[in-house]
This record gives structure tokens, sequence and C-alpha cells, in this order.
């Protein structure tokens, strides 16, 4: 039997058996302006909270603001700062070095990452000091993989040196 009769024999039974339709959010539906928010490092969760009203992230497709019920996605994340707007109006803010947000529905957010920290935790000094540092070694004569080191470890601090500003 051949691949197309198959895909027709199956598309008659499915559409044989009653299905139910997509259900769809309507004007008149009550729903919740709060987001759940889960941020996890792979060796610990830094931040959770079910009292969310919007949370700003460094997406690789520019800057995205994420309120409740937002359109389901998965967005790669820059190095850069997650802000985050609590109900109670107080703002957490947190530099990431990257990963991923996943956005699902009923206004559930993941935001995993390889390192992230509260952003009062860094010095504008220090990072101004490791940048030049890394400098130094990306313009060295050092071996390929550390003159590659340099450069991300350069775009990290300068994105890190932006968001203290």
């Amino acid at each position: 039997m051949s691949a197309l009769r198959i895909s027709r024999a199956a598309l008659r039974v499915r559409s044989a058996v009653a299905f139910k339709p997509i259900q769809r959010r309507g004007y008149a539906d009550a729903v919740s302006d709060k987001i759940k928010l889960s941020l996890a490092l792979p060796h610990q969760s830094i931040y959770t909270s079910q009292d969310v009203v919007q949370v700003n992230i460094p997406a690789e497709s520019g800057e995205m603001g994420i309120l409740a019920q937002h359109v389901p996605s998965i967005e790669q994340l820059k190095p850069g700062l997650v802000e985050i707007i609590e109900e109670s109006g107080g703002n957490k803010q947190f530099f990431l070095s990257g990963g991923f947000a996943v956005v699902q529905p009923d206004s559930v957010l993941s935001i995993n990452a390889v390192e992230g920290f509260p952003v009062e935790e860094f010095s504008e000094e220090a990072v101004r000091s490791q940048i030049q540092e890394a400098q130094k070694v990306a313009s060295g004569s050092g071996s390929e993989q550390d003159i590659a080191e340099a450069k991300i470890e350069i775009e990290v601090l300068e994105s890190l040196q932006a968001a203290l500003k």
C-alpha cells in the first residue's frame, strides 16, 4: 500500500471519529494577568514566582516583553539582562550568559540559562578591568582557542557593562 493511500485511509478514519474543536479564547473569557515564572540554572533555581506581571528578555531575535497569555514560543537568549516586574511593583534584574525562554500556554514561562546572577552582584570597575584583560588576550598571539574564548568573554562582558549603566 502506498504512503498516499495510507494517509488517505488514516484521514478518513480520523474524520469519521468525532473530534473536539480547538478551544479558542473569546473576549469575555476571564484570563489570568500573572505569569508563572521559573528562572533556572543547571545547578539551581534562582527565581520562581506565581505573581509576575511582565518579563523582559534579551532574545536573539530582539528584546522581548512577555505578558500573561503570551503566544507560546521558544526563544534563544543572548547574553543580557532579564528584567522581572512583580505584581507588588518590585523589579528584579538578572544577568544571564544566554539560554532559552519557553513560553507555554496558561502564562507559564521557563527561562533556562547556563549562568545567571543578580545584577547587584557586579561592579562596573571589575567588569571594565576584565574587558581590558580579555582584549589583551584577543589581540595577542595566543592559541586560536584562547583568542576565540577571549572574544566570547568580551561579548558577554560588554553586554554586562551595558546592563550596569
